[in-house]
């Protein structure tokens, strides 16, 4: 029975699954979106959003306690100066899981994982072009 067991094994030992969930958090919150397994992004999902939590507050302690988990300065510096402040109206819910693809070598699950207010790369602009409309000459149209 598994009474009052919290969390996900991911058949690894408990050192090594606490590694694999800060480097999956600090991957996540240095790139904002990754793509890892399905049960590896649900048990990642509530670290992240501890941590922009944690980022919102932002006093002393509270860094101190992320940078405690991430052990990253250039993160912790990038989630109380950027990320905190993007979600400074939103009480909770700073990820989303995208189911990507099945993965080849043994058919898992693959899912992206985001932060909501994600910033899009500035390469990928789309201009507003109507579609489905026939375009209109100056010749033959009715007023």
């Amino acid at each position: 029975m598994r009474h009052r067991k919290k969390g996900r094994q991911l058949g690894r030992q408990t050192k090594h699954r606490g590694a694999l969930f800060r480097n999956l958090v600090t991957s996540l919150l240095d790139q904002e979106r990754i793509e890892t397994t399905g049960a590896k992004a649900k048990e990642v999902r509530g670290f992240t959003d501890r941590m922009i939590t944690l980022g919102k507050e932002g006093t002393l302690p509270a860094r101190r306690r992320v940078l405690g988990f991430l052990r990253s300065k250039a993160v912790v510096s990038k989630l109380f100066s950027d990320v905190a402040a993007r979600f400074k109206d939103r009480s909770g819910g700073y990820t989303r899981i995208v189911k990507t693809r099945r993965r080849i070598g043994d058919a898992a699950e693959m899912v992206a994982i985001e932060l909501v207010s994600r910033q899009e790369p500035a390469a990928k602009k789309k201009s507003d072009v109507r579609t489905g409309q026939p375009a209109q000459t100056g010749a033959g149209t009715s007023a």
